[in-house]
């Protein structure tokens, strides 16, 4: 049976457009499930969308993430509903609300009340993707005079994923989301909180299996296995020690509290300590480098914990490895 894969697309320092179509055009034709692609403050999601939407056939294609404050949800319809256009209704929407480093000092707009308009987001793109008036009485947005889409969109509802991380945000993606992007979740404790997420679906009248789960961490099919375990001690120490406080809170409430103490006494001193106070238990916990073997071994532990989706990166330059690559993890 074929496991579901995901591919990501950088969205930093140099990129080679050529490449990375010729990369996605493999991904297609092994039967990888989705490419996403990331917006933070580098390049924009959806030029890169709808570059790969032109160019490919089967894959579906995503954004992870996308916020909701630099573009209105009216805004943010109108580049889905043209992107599944493009592609014959392969997009996925990828949504959550960053946190006030990127909102407030990047984007320049005041971040709360995140919750209440990531609600209101989902809300106003299903009914603009429904082609129905947009009559929207809410306390973010007020929309009364029921605008529609001057096309009709290739469907009536594109899959909304909810990046999400608190008790009060993920009840909301139970309520109202196709799929869950769950963030730093250290693999002992997915099957946990993939549970929880059942079950909040089931009380909100819903199937428990009505979401999709990706897997919180990527694994890294390399030889370097020193440099990517490095790699991805670099970003959880960013994100832990530059990138407000949700993400030490979140590996603090699953058990990781010295770790994230020991990472901002090492920013006290700079960048180089705090990636070196990365414990390597919880490089191993929220990330996997090595053989084929291995990387599948840790799918197969994903997929046991509940997670539908697994993303992976293969590094390899030579484009016949790298089909061959994914091609084994596809399966």
């Amino acid at each position: 049976m074929a496991r579901n894969i995901s591919v990501g697309i950088n969205w930093q320092g140099a990129l080679d457009y050529k490449a990375l179509i010729a990369r996605v055009k493999i991904a297609d034709a092994v039967g990888v499930h989705s490419a996403w692609v990331p917006e933070a403050w580098g390049r924009d999601a959806f030029t890169i969308l709808a570059l790969l939407a032109d160019r490919t056939t089967k894959i579906q294609l995503g954004t992870a993430i996308v916020n909701t404050y630099s573009r209105t949800p009216a805004a943010m319809a109108q580049h889905f509903a043209t992107l599944d256009e493009l592609s014959g209704g392969r997009m996925i929407i990828g949504l959550g609300t960053s946190g006030p480093q990127v909102i407030e000092h990047f984007h320049g707009v005041k971040f709360d009340p995140p919750l209440t308009r990531m609600k209101e987001y989902v809300e106003i793109i299903n009914t603009l993707m429904r082609n129905e008036p947009l009559k929207h009485s809410g306390k973010v947005f007020n929309l009364q005079r029921g605008f529609t889409l001057r096309f009709t969109p290739v469907r009536d509802h594109i899959p909304i994923y909810l990046a999400t991380l608190n008790a009060k945000s993920v009840k909301l993606t139970a309520e109202v989301a196709d799929g869950w992007l769950p963030v730093m979740i250290p693999l002992p404790n997915l099957t946990n909180e993939i549970a929880a997420l059942r079950k909040l679906s089931v009380a909100a009248g819903r199937p428990a299996n009505v979401l999709s789960v990706r897997a919180p961490g990527a694994v890294t099919v390399t030889k370097n296995i020193d440099k990517a375990r490095a790699e991805s001690a670099g970003t959880l120490a960013f994100y832990i020690g530059r990138m407000g406080t949700f993400y030490a809170e979140q590996l603090t409430r699953h058990g990781y509290g010295e770790a994230v103490q020991a990472i901002k006494k090492g920013w006290d001193v700079n960048s180089r300590a705090a990636t070196e106070s990365v414990p390597a238990n919880l490089i191993d916990a929220t990330s996997c480098a090595g053989s084929v073997e291995a990387c599948i071994e840790r799918i197969h532990a994903q997929a046991e914990s509940g997670v539908d989706l697994h993303p992976v990166h293969v590094d390899a330059q030579d484009p016949r490895e790298y089909e061959q690559t994914l091609t084994k993890l596809v399966g």
